[in-house]
């Protein structure tokens, strides 16, 4: 169930906030919600916001008094957004006072085929499992950048560190961005 400008379902606001289960959006989402409506109205964006929508927002501290805004959309969305990222992030950001904006795909992760699930009617996709989601947020979160290398250091403690080399070509709208870039990763994988 989608909910329009037009429906009844709720105030304008709300048109460009589906959450899951139907629950009502907090603060942020409603200012982000407010700006997406608001550059749909003004900007040369409106044909491409028209059809979008997010699922969720949340703010996270990056340190050195810095905040960071996490915006959840849906996955068959996200190459939709991509197409426009670059401008919306740019307006997004000087609508929320210098803050870095990321949009990351809504996925979910499916538990493992386990005795007591076996007997289930389909096999887990490859795309539900846990890596595959780590990875796919990982390029969500570098995204205009792509990721051409990648090393997994796994200490003796069996924490791991992962390095990734992102192309040159998007170096200079992307440098100032890692540390925001690794305290999302690290807040959204654990």
């Amino acid at each position: 169930r989608r909910l329009t400008s037009r429906g009844t379902t709720g105030p304008v606001m709300f048109a460009k906030i589906v959450k899951p289960g139907g629950e009502q959006p907090d603060e942020l989402e409603k200012s982000i919600g407010e700006a997406l409506l608001e550059l749909e109205v003004n900007s040369d964006l409106k044909v491409q916001l028209r059809e979008l929508y997010l699922t969720g927002a949340k703010e996270l501290d990056i340190g050195d008094k810095k905040k960071c805004v996490i915006i959840f959309v849906p996955v068959p969305l996200l190459r939709q957004f991509q197409k426009i990222q670059v401008r919306l992030v740019r307006e997004l950001e000087k609508k929320f006072s210098g803050k870095h904006v990321v949009i990351v795909a809504q996925r979910r992760i499916v538990t493992k085929p386990t005795r007591k699930t076996r007997n289930q009617k389909q096999m887990r996709p490859r795309s539900r499992t846990l890596t595959a989601v780590h990875d796919a947020i990982l390029e969500d979160l570098c995204f205009p950048s792509e990721i051409v290398g990648k090393r997994i250091r796994v200490k003796l403690d069996s924490s791991r560190l992962i390095k990734i080399v992102l192309e040159k070509a998007q170096q200079t709208n992307v440098e100032h961005k890692l540390d925001t870039f690794a305290a999302v990763y690290k807040k959204l994988t654990g």
